[in-house]
């Protein structure tokens, strides 16, 4: 099992702030889950696709190719800015 977690506008566009779920086969990167979510079909594909959607595995922001596996949590936000 793995933790997806969602913050800020992507927890209210998907209607939740985190999941439990067992790792699909085949599935072994963040790109990999982004892809899985996104079959989901709506609001997932837009919510996930959108390009200023930062991804953090076990509290590092990393890159689509990043390593998933068992046991990991990964975190779906928003860039932060302050002013």
């Amino acid at each position: 099992m793995i933790t997806i977690r969602y913050f800020a506008r992507l927890r209210e566009e998907l209607g939740t702030g985190e999941e439990q779920i067992a790792l699909p086969d085949g599935v072994t990167t963040v790109a990999g889950i982004r892809d899985w979510l996104s079959d989901r079909g709506s609001p997932w594909k837009e919510t996930l696709s959108a390009p200023a959607v930062l991804v953090a595995v076990n509290h590092e922001a990393c890159g689509p190719a990043a390593p998933v596996a068992d046991g990991d949590e990964v975190a779906f936000f928003q860039p932060v800015t302050g002013g």
